[in-house]
């Protein structure tokens, strides 16, 4: 059998999740679930359709980036769709500064996907919202034409040319009137947040002007945003035979880990001292969170003010914590490989072509104990081995020769003290909250598993033939 080696390669890049809601995509997809030690996906999915009971819920998400929760989140959009669910998915990363992010600047973002996902739904003009929207239009333009003027005499007013276009789509009093139908206000206020939010998000100081204005509106904007489109959008998808709303924001599990003014970092922030605020939206919510606040102080206070525990996408184990070899997670990794070469083929029957992308089964067994059970990394070690040799059968030279240069990369950001911190892992199992840890872990070095037991933890087993971790 032919393998096709550029489309092959193309198949595993490791930046794009799986859209299983597509057929053709979903043949490429391996339920992990039987090693995980649960399955989160069908607990996510099952307290929205069974547990909820008519009830909007707020649920937590989390596990190391790259471990394939995107995927895992697309596919529990596919199966709440199928049960008759209106969805609304979207990657936070593409509409916030990641570096500052606020809770109005999620909740606005929420507002703009549900907004654009109703152009099909005829509900009333969010007045409430569009108000609080002229505000805030009317204040970048304020900031903008004085930012323009006191840089280049002229340009200030093409600014306020352009930006006076954006203010008449929201309807400002005096530049623009808005005369379109309910369907197209609701429209308008998607394009109105995306042209303000657009504006902030480039703009270190139009997002401080802006947060400025929208903080003591928090309450004002929640209650726009339920009263005004999510309690009146559910109420017509019902009418259509839906079964409720639900909103799926990615990708916050990426907001970064720096401090704000008075301290406290930004997901401690966001998801504790701000957990009020994002668990009061009127339909079912599904966030992701960064891993790091499972091992925070402030945990015990996160759980209590939403209400749940979040759910942990742990990695697939390629050993025991015993040390063995974990049978049933290398098998999968292999499909998960194989199967992107060969999807037409049965999976026993992809076992047997092993060496028509691998010099021997052993290399490819290599690569997937290599990888930790970390899905993005396995993808991309491949991806880099890949671009080396150019040519199949690929060799274990070329593998080792991808395991020693990420080696070397990883290596350049560890201390004399992590490395401490990295063998008290390997010799216990376990973590605790303090800050050493939980660098480690967002840094991919030390890796969460899941058995009967409970959670363990374990090296990421390329650092595991460093020289420094020998010693």
């Amino acid at each position: 059998m032919t393998l096709d080696l550029l489309q092959f390669y193309e198949l595993l890049d490791p930046t794009k999740p799986l859209a299983v809601e597509n057929p053709e995509e979903k043949q490429y997809y391996i339920d992990f679930s039987p090693v995980r030690g649960s399955n989160i996906i069908k607990d996510l999915r099952d307290k929205i359709t069974f547990f909820s009971r008519g009830q909007p819920t707020c649920q937590l998400f989390t596990g190391h980036i790259g471990c394939g929760k995107s995927t895992e989140l697309l596919g529990l959009k596919a199966e709440l769709e199928q049960a008759g669910y209106h969805l609304v998915y979207f990657e936070s990363s593409q509409y916030l500064e990641m570096g500052d992010v606020d809770v109005t600047d999620i909740l606005l973002a929420i507002a703009r996907r549900v907004s654009e996902s109703l152009n099909r739904i005829e509900i009333a003009e969010p007045k409430g919202l569009k108000a609080i929207l002229r505000g805030a239009a009317k204040l970048l333009q304020t900031e903008l034409e004085l930012s323009a003027q006191a840089s280049v005499p002229g340009i200030g007013k093409i600014e306020a040319n352009t930006e006076g276009e954006f203010l008449a789509d929201v309807g400002i009093p005096g530049i623009g009137q808005v005369t379109a139908s309910d369907k197209e206000g609701v429209s308008l206020v998607a394009l109105g947040i995306g042209k303000i939010t657009a504006k902030a998000k480039d703009s270190p100081d139009l997002r401080n002007k802006l947060r400025e204005y929208l903080e003591p509106r928090t309450k004002g904007i929640i209650d726009a945003i339920n009263q005004e489109l999510l309690i009146p959008a559910q109420d017509s998808l019902k009418q259509q035979g839906k079964k409720g709303l639900v909103v799926i924001v990615d990708n916050l599990d990426r907001v970064e880990t720096v401090k704000k003014p008075w301290g406290r970092t930004q997901p401690e922030y966001l998801f504790v001292d701000r957990a009020e605020q994002l668990r009061q939206l009127n339909c079912h919510v599904v966030y992701t969170l960064p891993l790091g606040l499972i091992f925070s102080n402030d945990y015990g206070r996160l759980t209590e003010r939403f209400g749940v525990d979040p759910k942990v996408l742990p990695m697939v184990p390629v050993r025991s914590r015993d040390g063995a070899v974990c049978e049933a997670g290398m098998a999968l990794l292999r499909q998960m490989v194989l199967v992107r070469a060969f999807p037409e083929v049965e999976p026993q029957q992809r076992l047997t072509l092993i060496s028509e992308i691998f010099d021997q089964p052993e290399t490819l067994d290599r690569l997937c104990h290599v990888s930790g059970g970390h899905v993005r990394e396995l993808l991309r070690l491949l991806n880099e081995w890949i671009e080396q040799e150019r040519q199949i059968p690929l060799s274990r030279e070329g593998l080792e020769n991808a395991i020693r240069s990420r080696r070397n990369q990883m290596k350049l950001a560890i201390d004399d003290r992590e490395w401490n911190l990295l063998r008290q892992v390997q010799q216990r199992k376990q973590v605790s909250g303090d800050e050493g840890y939980q660098l480690l872990i967002r840094s991919r070095f030390v890796y969460e598993y899941r058995d009967q037991q409970g959670s363990w933890f374990d090296i990421n087993p390329i650092l595991l033939q460093a020289p420094e971790f020998q010693e």
